[in-house]
């Protein structure tokens, strides 16, 4: 477990408001698990910054990653590994928040997401 619990940014609700709308995806953990892998797949390192958890929208780990967790805590390690970071749980923490909210940025700035079918060519197009 990366973080017991997880809380956005008034920002990144809002963005997931506008997805959720666009998509029909009701529940949050799910547009935050695409939005976790979407910024992964960058293969960059998310600018660090502060993150304002100033929102009501807030979830246990175990409701974001759900029965996968331990594929998420996965991603996460071999990620910090592939950018020569440590693995210790601070580190997974912080870039765990940084990649969340990048990639709900991401995916909320995109004109591309019209519907949920454009999210899943989204996650099939090659790199």
């Amino acid at each position: 477990m990366i973080v017991k619990q997880i809380k956005l940014s008034s920002q990144a609700k809002d963005r997931l408001g506008r997805l959720k709308g666009k998509t029909g995806i009701k529940n949050w953990n799910i547009l935050c698990r695409w939005a976790l892998c979407y910024s992964l797949r960058e293969g960059t390192i998310p600018t660090d910054v502060a993150i304002n958890s100033d929102s009501n929208v807030e979830m246990s780990w175990f409701t974001f990653a759900g029965e996968y967790s331990d594929i998420y805590d996965a991603l996460m390690i071999a990620w910090c590994q592939e950018m020569k970071l440590p693995t210790d749980d601070a580190t997974l923490a912080k870039y765990f928040k940084l990649h969340l909210e990048r990639g709900i940025a991401y995916l909320s700035g995109t004109n591309f997401i019209k519907e949920l079918d454009d999210l899943i060519l989204l996650a099939t197009k090659e790199s």
